[in-house]
């Protein structure tokens, strides 16, 4: 995303000053802005617009690149150039890079003027969403998803070092840190636990679902051959080629303080096509970064999340529903001093 965007922001920040009431006095916690938010085929969408025509602008916490999808740039006929240098990856393998300019953009009811960006996406997004808002934006603030009320706001902290920033509720709240930001490659990644085996995890609220690589399912002793393990379709992401699904039964479920017992988890082999030969040096090089589970849109829908970038820590509390959506109703009991809810439909 376009620094310009981000001098926007931060100007009307200096005019939306909504600060929660939190319980160390001399943290400011302010409100740059609230966004109302649609959820379109697990896709979290902001409305907006370039050059005067609607766009629906889909947050993905997991993109590390905020883009225009090839179709929506068509559609728009937005002058388009190719970009050297760049390659991009995702699910599905690569996808030609190109950079469009855009004479005006509004992310909700922001105007920006003279932006320029990536441009990607081999198959049709259709008509949920044309730009996909990355983690290269979203990390320059502190996150709130509250998808229970259609909402999604950004906050700038001001002396929060050490408050606890889940000011919607005064009971137990679940917490987990999370890795230093590369800004080159920018993911909220952290550490859960299943069949009480750590894990390496990313929150990537772009996945309609959570999932594991086939390679860590099998790390975790599931395989193809496991009871309870079942196909579960095919899809893709912004390449062309498509993937194979399970689903796969585990023992157990931990993040922060929360544990679901018998879950069960979709998992393929994700970065099978994101491998590439260099023509210079001739070594082959895979772009998938250590991301064995992408923990997605589902248990945001199941939770209230805050991810403080600032204090690098994530603090979520379980709100109803299936924290995995693939048809389960298992619900997460919460490891603290109150009594632990049972899992039931």
């Amino acid at each position: 995303m376009s620094k310009r965007v981000l001098r926007v922001v931060f100007f009307i920040a200096g005019f939306v000053v909504l600060e929660p009431a939190l319980a160390q006095a001399t943290c400011r916690f302010v409100r740059i802005v609230d966004w109302p938010v649609r959820i379109v085929r697990s896709h979290i969408i902001v409305d907006g617009a370039i050059n005067g025509q609607k766009v629906g602008i889909f947050l993905d916490t997991g993109g590390a690149r905020s883009l225009v999808m090839r179709s929506a740039a068509t559609r728009l006929d937005l002058p388009r150039r190719d970009a050297p240098g760049v390659r991009m990856f995702g699910i599905g393998g690569e996808t030609k890079a190109e950079i469009a300019v855009i004479d005006e953009f509004k992310l909700g009811e922001m105007p920006i003027k003279g932006l320029q960006l990536l441009v990607a996406g081999e198959g049709d997004s259709g008509p949920d969403f044309d730009v996909l808002l990355g983690e290269d934006f979203l990390y320059r603030f502190d996150v709130e998803f509250d998808l229970p009320h259609n909402a999604v706001r950004l906050y700038q902290p001001k002396d929060c070092a050490t408050a606890s920033l889940a000011y919607w509720t005064k009971d137990a709240v679940g917490e987990v840190e999370i890795d230093r930001i590369d800004d080159k490659q920018p993911k909220i990644a952290f550490t859960v636990s299943i069949n009480g085996k750590d894990t390496d995890a990313i929150l990537d609220s772009g996945a309609w679902s959570t999932m594991l690589t086939t390679a860590q399912a099998t790390a975790l002793g599931v395989t193809a051959n496991s009871a309870g393990t079942a196909p579960a379709g095919t899809s893709r992401g912004l390449g062309s080629k498509t993937l194979d699904w399970y689903v796969g039964a585990f023992q157990s479920f931990a993040i922060g303080n929360e544990e679901i017992p018998d879950v069960r988890i979709r998992y393929a082999d994700i970065y099978r096509d994101t491998t590439y030969t260099d023509t210079t040096s001739r070594i082959t090089k895979n772009i998938a970064r250590n991301q064995p589970m992408l923990l997605g849109a589902d248990f945001l829908r199941a939770h209230r999340v805050l991810v403080s970038h600032s204090q690098r820590k994530m603090y979520f509390t379980y709100v109803g529903g299936p924290v995995f959506d693939i048809g389960e109703r298992r619900v997460p009991a919460t490891k603290a001093s109150e009594p632990p809810a049972k899992p039931g439909p």
